[in-house]
């Protein structure tokens, strides 16, 4: 245990995801060290994106914009529509190369267990999106986990009556119980490549 300030450092760092206890230390120490206008510099960016970033109003993805990126960018394919977890499975994607078209990020995934349902995440909002008569393809590019197999079947049989929709899911070369934000690239590549369509009468 160490004095005031230090202590209450090392247990804030120690709340983020990953970091342990001696991690947390080492950071502390290793921030005492950095000069001043480091660490303020640091402590200005945390405020500023803290502030100014929010979501996407169409794909809810991380921007500090009404809107991001790829949903502003007309050359993106208007009919084709990735679902995804979280936002930093946008950015494991979009290294791949393999993927023109649009995102939706879902905000998670289907865990009884930690109590979080359908209704909890954003499919409401990816089915009214669903109403632009340019979507055709609906890709499905959930963690191959428990998790996100079941948020991929309940998304494919919600939509497997809409009409002009063709649903899609990740092919194999994904590891089970992986996330994506581990995979490498060429793996991550070749799934999205060789991702297979839903039977949509199930």
């Amino acid at each position: 245990m160490y004095d005031g300030p230090v202590q209450d450092l090392i247990d804030e760092l120690g709340r983020l995801p990953g970091i342990g206890p001696k991690s947390a230390q080492r950071i502390a120490f290793w921030l005492l060290e950095q000069p001043q206008a480091d660490v303020e510099r640091l402590a200005q960016v945390l405020s500023t994106v803290k502030a100014n970033t929010h979501l996407c109003s169409i794909c809810y993805n991380v921007t500090d914009s009404e809107t991001c990126r790829i949903c502003r960018d007309p050359r993106r394919d208007q009919g084709s529509i990735c679902v995804v977890e979280e936002s930093k499975d946008v950015v494991a994607i979009e290294r791949t190369r393999e993927f023109r078209g649009l995102y939706h990020v879902l905000g998670g995934s289907i865990s009884p267990i930690d109590g979080r349902g359908p209704g909890d995440l954003r499919i409401a909002e990816l089915v009214r999106r669903l109403s632009d008569p340019q979507v055709s393809e609906v890709i499905l590019a959930t963690d191959p986990n428990l998790e996100g197999d079941a948020t991929a079947t309940y998304i494919s049989r919600l939509l497997a009556d809409t009409p002009g929709i063709r649903i899609s899911r990740l092919a194999s070369g994904l590891p089970v119980g992986g996330d994506l934000e581990y995979a490498d690239e060429v793996t991550l590549g070749r799934a999205f490549s060789g991702r297979r369509y839903v039977d949509q009468g199930v």
